[in-house]
């Protein structure tokens, strides 16, 4: 058995299972994966399209922008207050996000388990009562250390420059097998050396039995009472995306797996979760910014893995610094100036070391229905503005130390700064809004807890108020993790899973 295309169905669609998965990506594939393999009928409906590796991995990266993420690669969280823009890059195709991340896979952190399991109450979430999900997981995805071997000369640079000052450096573990250190990571893996879910889960979910459906929309849920009873919405033709047939599903059991930002949309649309106001509340996103450095030699920074080693170092002031890079061509499209200017600092790419850092935040930002769509706000709080300052001045100093001739801040209009000018460097005093930032990492807005007034599911996953609907993916994580969250989010839906196989199903 195959995906199967919503786009290319004939009229209108219904069917009828004992678990409907709604969203293909890390947790939707995990549940499926594992459902069906214990025998249980699973449908999966995903709203984007399928393409298979060898399809999404000829594609150009603006083809790949334009077909496989949410609004092209183009949807922002509003910043609010001192708040910059924030780009927030989410997956939609068959295997979400996974197809399209740098394959970094960090267990959940034990000082955040902890927090969890004593202040949060969520007594099951210990290192030790996850430990065989989590090996589970890395089985599956085959979690391996980028070698050395494959660090480009960016990573190289930056590595330097961390030694010379004391800054300890750790490898990156990735779902990889016999990875060539092409840099694609993020436009979907053209070699087939990324174990994203596509290639994984959802195959063994396919062989156990499932169906899979791409160009699916799910528009709300059905209920009998509290009970929910299936999903109903639209299949979408292949080109506009545009609603063609009608799409019902009949299921004894849901699980909701649209991710931090389709999950709430969802369940805000079917009138779940009225009870604490917490639909769509405390999103977290990690707030990313990478600074870049220009040096005298070439370093073709582009060649090597796109990610390969991160310091933990800065914990204490909520930062974590991780290695990126990206295809020369977008990069040139992101470089600042216009005309001759323009080209000269494309010229300079060869030249180039970029690195990133994220922000373990506090999670004030939301997921609502605007008046003109969905939309997404954020507001950092002063400790978070704080973090992102500390995180621009370490990065700017150890690519100084590095022998970097100059370095670019994410901060618009600052243009290249030189060595001797950083200490001087306000950066505290600069505007949110004049800050560049993005996310690939949102998370929290269906929130789980103990007590059904400040928490949108339940310890296992279930939504409060409701029977047989089950919300699986990053939106149920409590707080942000400081961390790539793809192990983690996968870790909590084999937990999730492993619990729902045992629960019987209800004719």
């Amino acid at each position: 058995m195959s995906v199967q295309h919503g786009a290319t169905h004939a009229g209108d669609l219904r069917l009828e299972t004992d678990v409907l998965v709604i969203g293909s990506g890390a947790a939707g594939a995990v549940v499926a994966c594992e459902l069906a393999e214990a025998g249980q009928r699973v449908v999966v409906v995903e709203e984007g399209p399928h393409f298979t590796p060898q399809q999404y991995g000829v594609m150009r990266p603006s083809e790949s922008l334009r077909k496989l993420w949410v609004d092209a690669g183009l949807a922002f969280a509003i910043g609010l207050g001192d708040t910059p823009m924030i780009n927030v890059m989410m997956g939609r195709c068959i295997g979400g996000s996974s197809v399209l991340t740098g394959g970094v896979c960090f267990r959940i952190p034990g000082s955040v388990l902890h927090q969890w399991s004593t202040e949060l109450g969520l007594t099951e979430l210990t290192e030790a009562k996850l430990e065989a999900a989590h090996e589970s997981v890395e089985r599956a995805l085959h979690v391996e250390e980028v070698p050395t071997s494959l660090r480009s000369r960016s990573s190289q640079k930056f590595v330097q420059g961390a030694e010379r000052l004391g800054v300890p450096m750790k490898p990156i573990v990735r779902n990889t097998k016999g990875c060539n250190g092409c840099g694609r990571c993020n436009f979907g893996c053209p070699h087939g050396a990324k174990l994203s879910v596509d290639v994984t889960y959802l195959e063994r979910a396919l062989a156990a039995g499932a169906e899979i459906w791409s160009d699916c929309r799910v528009d709300r849920l059905s209920f009998r009472g509290a009970r929910v009873t299936g999903a109903e919405g639209r299949l979408l033709d292949a080109e506009r995306r545009q609603p063609r047939g009608r799409l019902r599903v009949q299921a004894k059991r849901v699980v909701v797996a649209a991710g931090a930002y389709g999950s709430p949309l969802l369940l805000q649309r079917s009138g779940v979760g009225r009870r604490s106001g917490q639909v769509g509340r405390n999103m977290t996103v990690h707030p990313a910014f990478r600074v870049m450095a220009r040096f005298k030699e070439p370093l073709r920074g582009w060649e090597g893995a796109l990610q390969s080693v991160y310091s933990d170092a800065f914990e204490a002031d909520g930062v974590t610094l991780t290695g990126l890079f990206v295809p020369p061509g977008v990069l040139a499209a992101t470089m600042p100036g216009i005309g001759p200017s323009h080209l000269r600092r494309a010229e300079s790419i060869p030249h180039l070391a970029i690195f990133g850092g994220m922000i373990h935040d506090e999670g004030n930002g939301a997921v609502t229905r605007g008046l003109f769509g969905p939309q997404m706000t954020y507001r950092m709080s002063a400790k978070d503005r704080h973090s992102a300052t500390v995180l621009m001045r370490r990065m700017a100093e150890i690519f100084f130390a590095a022998g970097a001739e100059e370095v670019f801040l994410p901060v618009l209009g600052l243009g290249g700064i030189h060595a001797d000018r950083l200490p001087s460097l306000a950066l505290e005093r600069v505007p949110g809004r004049q800050l560049e930032c993005g996310s690939q990492h949102p998370l929290g807005t269906c929130k789980m807890g103990v007590n059904p007034n400040g928490s949108v599911v339940d310890p296992n996953g279930k939504a409060w108020d409701t029977e047989e609907l089950y919300v699986v993916d990053g939106s149920t994580l409590p707080t942000s993790l400081g961390v790539n969250p793809q192990l983690s989010i996968m870790t909590m839906a084999t937990r999730s899973a492993w619990k729902l196989r045992e629960l019987p199903l209800r004719g």
